[in-house]
């Protein structure tokens, strides 16, 4: 095996967060591998740092300490753009801007990292239809969108530019049940088109869906992943 594939996609050592107001510690040193292949699920109780943790992997929240790297490199400012490209944060609430759903998925290509791609409609469709939609679903309002419909097309817009990484922040934590297995299948579509070289961490407070969409189990306690 070569060493680029014994190396982690992400390597987070000792990322320590405080909260100076309050003088409590959010995250205490935690260090953590993801490598290619891994679907690694986080529970715990509310408020003991999975959303920080997970945040923090995606370079949109800073930390007091510690270092993240990206396939063994160290992540200058510069190419923090690129590594979120390549590693993609998933929110529990997904922000959806005015227009239709193809608005939405055509927005990223808008952006200068993702000047050398453009946009697959062909493609979206069967996204789409991988979460039981049809193709008129690009034809929606997103003001119009339920929280399931808002949920789906948020994932698509992210799984269209084919991110290696997946950090999903309680995706389905609001949603239905049906609504939480069709962005479970469509995430097990993305990883399982190119199995062995995606990976995913995936935070939930659902101990059935932690079975069902990760082989890696983890707990976060008061800060403290184990």
């Amino acid at each position: 095996m070569s060493k680029q594939a014994d190396t982690p996609l992400i390597d987070a050592t000792a990322l320590t967060r405080r909260d100076p107001v309050r003088d409590v510690v959010l995250l205490h040193p935690t260090t953590f591998s993801l490598s290619a292949g891994q679907r690694a699920v986080i529970t715990g109780p509310s408020g003991s740092g999975k959303s920080v943790f997970l945040r923090a992997l995606a370079l949109l929240d800073p930390v007091d300490d510690g270092v993240i790297q990206w396939r063994g490199k160290t992540i200058a400012r510069t190419d923090i753009p690129a590594y979120r490209r390549r590693v993609a944060y998933i929110a529990q609430r997904p922000a959806m801007l005015d227009g239709s759903v193809e608005d939405n998925l055509r927005y990223p290509f808008s952006l200068k990292v993702y000047r050398d791609v453009r946009f697959d409609r062909e493609r979206v469709i069967k996204l789409t239809r991988r979460a039981g939609r049809e193709a008129d679903f690009l034809d929606k309002r997103a003001s119009e969108l339920s929280g399931g419909e808002a949920q789906v097309a948020a994932l698509i817009r992210v799984l269209q530019v084919d991110p290696d990484v997946l950090l999903l922040d309680e995706p389905t934590a609001s949603l239905d049940p049906a609504s939480a297995l069709e962005i479970e299948a469509l995430v097990g579509a993305w990883f399982g088109d190119r199995r062995g070289e995606r990976a995913s961490i995936w935070v939930s407070h659902d101990p059935a869906q932690a079975k069902r969409v990760g082989e890696r189990q983890l707990v976060m306690t008061a800060g403290t992943l184990s």
